[in-house]
């Protein structure tokens, strides 16, 4: 796919997602062949041709001007990250030969390594800018079960999401989470769509899962910061953990995620269990953790 393809994309899903009485247009008399927006509507509501707007969505005019892509933000009613994203495309499609992208590093630090063990008994881990699973903690890696069995280079959160059989019984809410994977990686795609680690991993992630390939034609965009997630863990039962990411400076796009939990509660002594490797079922045996 070229980078004006995905421009033209792009367009086309989010057009097709914003209904004529989101932005104040009456829907009119007879049966509309489009889900959302047509073509000159929206041409319309960004002050564009309709020849114009449709050459930008069929990849024959791949240079639009800031003050078009912005217009073409405004009528598609576009939040920041999804704004930034369609920028990036812009600037992609106007590159007549991008630089191929060497495939990012896979090594980690080794003070991240030690900042992973220092932040134990809390799961943590440190994924590439695609989420390859670059380094854990003992907890880290236990709490996606299976994740370990995988050979090294199949270690990615988002693979392990839409293609590990536990993935679904995992997380309760497994339909957001999927849709959080797809939508944060098609905020990387954004500033680099041919970069060969990230096409690698949609192309297997196409092939091999509908539920992916559903979403990702969605062309939702969004960053995956600080928040809560629930986890019905097979060696410590249910426990819900708040986390954090962080960039790591210097290197191409890994970040380290750490879960956490109150000291006392029972979220925490679940935690700990999962640091130690100790089921949930012989937790009143004397442990390192209750002795």
């Amino acid at each position: 796919m070229t980078e004006q393809t995905e421009l033209g994309r792009f367009l086309r899903a989010r057009r097709e997602g914003v209904r004529p009485t989101d932005v104040g247009l009456p829907i009119g008399a007879g049966v509309r062949r489009t889900p959302g927006l047509r073509r000159e509507e929206l041409a319309t509501l960004a002050g564009v041709s309709i020849d114009y707007y449709t050459r930008l969505e069929r990849g024959k005019e791949t240079r639009p001007s800031p003050a078009v892509v912005e217009a073409l933000a405004n009528a598609l009613r576009l939040n920041d990250e999804e704004r930034q994203y369609l920028r990036d495309l812009a600037a992609q499609a106007a590159r007549r030969a991008p630089e191929p992208r060497p495939r990012a590093s896979r090594t980690v630090r080794p003070s991240v390594k030690q900042l992973l063990e220092t932040v134990r008994p809390s799961p943590a881990y440190v994924v590439s800018r695609t989420n390859d699973l670059l380094a854990a903690n003992p907890g880290g890696m236990r709490l996606m079960p299976g994740m370990a069995e995988w050979p090294a280079r199949q270690r990615n959160t988002i693979r392990y999401t839409f293609l590990h059989p536990v993935a679904r019984d995992l997380w309760p809410d497994w339909e957001q989470k999927a849709k959080n994977c797809v939508a944060q990686l098609r905020a990387v795609a954004g500033s680099d769509p041919d970069a060969p680690d990230l096409a690698a991993l949609v192309g297997e992630l196409i092939v091999k899962s509908a539920e992916f390939n559903r979403l990702w034609e969605r062309y939702e965009v969004r960053s995956i910061g600080d928040g809560a997630k629930t986890f019905r863990h097979p060696l410590v039962g249910t426990l819900t953990l708040v986390h954090e990411v962080v960039s790591l400076n210097k290197t191409d796009g890994q970040r380290m995620v750490v879960y956490m939990a109150t000291p006392g509660t029972p979220d925490h002594d679940a935690m700990t269990l999962l640091d130690l490797g100790v089921p949930e079922t012989a937790s009143a045996e004397p442990t390192a953790l209750n002795r």
